[in-house]
């Protein structure tokens, strides 16, 4: 049984290092592949097996998918976040220290998460009936809050109105199969992308580690903390992501930096799939599509299966730490010496293909006013988060309507 389980979890780090590395294969997709095929694979292993591929496949995405988002701008609906403050350390000559960061909170926020998972059970237990009850209303709020919180409060509205009612409506075509992917690209990787390209972005050569600063402890500390929290607190609401997750933190947790931004993001990425895991266990409720493929492979939850998949998720983070960092090292000394406009160029035309591979036409047509958004985004200055009203506003209108 033991070998099975370390075999799962080798495969498992495997394909999260593909699906992390890859833009638009999405853990999500490989969940439901499994689980399609997953009555002829239990002819011969055990379901707990089937989910300790799926987590370790989950966290080590969560590690990996920071190196296209800071390298080249081709972030997933997780990583889209860390964008912009991972991009100005890139042009800075800092794209290796922004992934250490990253990677850095990811850790280091799950290790604090599980340390209070006691309390964070009893919390799950305490405020679920309550939490159902008003969570139209809470997500409401929210929402009203991060988009009056800064002085581009009209603009952050029409975004957010925008980019909803094109969720709503990529969402609710029965003909698109896995809207998100050409939803998301649009709105946050393809649209950056043109944008560096119109203007002439060069890539400096990255600078050494010991030859930058080290960030201070108090911002560490308040990022860490943040990122826990935030990571907990996105894993209850639909819909609020790591980028809405950094906003809140960001709003009470002042002179954080890009440093102590990316480790704040960091942190809600790996913490949110794995309170995602837990509140499965302790209220059977799954909040992402990794985590509805394992409440349906293992039917009745138990705690020995939760022990064996957490302690998983923190034998993978420390793998996924160690990799990243050495594959964003050679990563981050190659990107100087190639043409980042034209590889730019490829990364657009390999996601638009992907995206008419698996989506159709209709695919590029969701792709093709999502990117034009994306661009008005970039020109108005407003923060790219609001977009993801794309999956908030259908998420409201289902609990309020």
């Amino acid at each position: 049984m033991f070998l099975e389980l370390l075999l799962s979890m080798l495969l498992g780090v495997c394909a999260g290092i593909i699906t992390g590395l890859l833009p638009g294969v999405h853990i999500n997709l490989v969940s439901l592949l499994l689980l399609s095929v997953a009555p002829v694979l239990l002819q011969y292993v055990n379901v707990v097996s089937l989910c300790v591929f799926i987590v370790s496949m989950a966290v080590m995405h969560s590690f990996l998918d920071v190196v296209p988002s800071i390298l080249l701008g081709a972030p997933d609906d997780e990583a889209s976040a860390m964008l912009l403050p991972g991009h100005r350390m890139l042009l800075e000559g800092r794209g290796f220290r922004a992934i250490k960061l990253t990677v850095m909170g990811g850790l280091f926020c799950l290790l604090i998460t599980i340390a209070l998972l006691p309390l964070l059970l009893k919390l799950i237990a305490y405020i679920d009936a309550p939490l159902n009850n008003w969570m139209g209303i809470i997500l409401l709020i929210l929402v009203v809050f991060l988009l009056l919180r800064d002085a581009h409060r009209w603009k952050n509205i029409l975004v957010f109105s925008l980019s909803g009612v094109l969720g709503f409506l990529a969402l609710n075509m029965p003909i698109l199969k896995d809207p998100l992917f050409p939803l998301l690209s649009g709105l946050f990787g393809v649209s950056a992308l043109i944008a560096s390209l119109q203007a002439k972005v060069r890539i400096p050569r990255q600078k050494k580690e010991e030859q930058q600063n080290t960030i201070k402890r108090r911002v560490m500390a308040k990022a860490l903390l943040g990122g826990s929290f935030a990571g907990v607190l996105t894993a209850f609401f639909p819909g609020i992501g790591p980028a809405q997750g950094a906003a809140l933190s960001t709003a009470f947790l002042k002179d954080l930096g890009d440093e102590g931004y990316l480790v704040l993001v960091g942190g809600i990425s790996t913490v949110n799939f794995v309170m995602s895991l837990v509140t499965l266990f302790a209220i059977e409720k799954a909040r992402n599509g990794a985590v509805l493929v394992i409440m349906q492979l293992v039917g009745q939850t138990s705690e020995d299966v939760l022990f064996v998949l957490l302690a998983v998720a923190v034998f993978v983070a420390g793998i996924g730490m160690v990799s990243s960092l050495w594959i964003s090292r050679g990563f981050a000394a190659w990107i100087v010496r190639v043409d980042y406009a034209a590889m730019s160029a490829i990364v657009v035309c390999f996601v638009t293909f992907l995206v008419f591979v698996m989506t159709g036409w209709i695919g590029l047509l969701v792709l093709a006013v999502s990117t034009s958004l994306g661009l008005l985004i970039n020109g108005w200055g407003v923060a790219r988060s609001h977009a993801m009203g794309c999956l908030i506003l259908p998420v409201l209108l289902y609990f309020l309507l």
